[in-house]
């Protein structure tokens, strides 16, 4: 399963920084990008690829292709905290890159703005695993999340009933029961 990521770059009123990139949605790519960013993520193009979209007066959004989106067994559990939240959601973790030029289009470089030297926002990694993201933000990653479209509810909830199975909870003894710490005597 093939899906591509919109961010945005906002302005904000703040003194200390002009604006914040925000994740928008995770789309399904089926093609409808085009050749050049059919490519992106496979062996002929490892890269993500990313295009500029469009610029208004509140900001600017870009698109990353090439994201390949697989299930790991050892992530059960983390699926199955995603598929049974209020809302699950897809995790995106994105930096901040000042070597920008390798990951964008050729037509997309002009439009970049980098005034401040800061960088273009990249996203690197596409999860649906609570604990994966856990561990990412845990390590000082940006993560941010976007909501799950319906199909993909229903495709990580079959996943889940199909792989996960809980460990079986172990009742403890209570403190009553587990005797007094003596000392031995001589």
């Amino acid at each position: 399963m093939r899906f591509a990521i919109v961010l945005r770059k906002e302005k904000i009123d703040n003194p200390w920084q002009n604006y914040r990139w925000r994740l928008i949605e995770v789309v399904p790519d089926i093609g409808q990008f085009g050749s050049a960013l059919e490519q992106a993520g496979t062996e002929l193009n490892p890269k993500v690829v990313g295009r500029f979209l469009e610029q208004d007066d509140d900001g600017e959004s870009w698109l990353f292709a090439g994201f390949d989106f697989q299930f790991f067994r050892d992530e059960a559990e983390g699926y199955y905290l995603n598929s049974t939240s209020p809302n699950p959601c897809w995790f995106v973790m994105w930096r901040l890159e000042t070597d920008f030029e390798t990951y964008l289009e050729p037509n997309s470089m002009p439009k970049v703005n980098n005034e401040d030297g800061a960088g273009l926002a990249i996203p690197h990694r596409l999860m649906l695993s609570y604990n994966e993201a856990a561990r990412l933000i845990d390590g000082g990653e940006q993560v941010d999340t976007s909501p799950l479209q319906e199909e993909m509810k229903a495709f990580l909830a079959q996943y889940v009933a199909a792989n996960y199975k809980p460990e079986p909870k172990k009742r403890a003894k209570p403190a009553s029961f587990k005797g007094a710490n003596r000392p031995a005597e001589p």
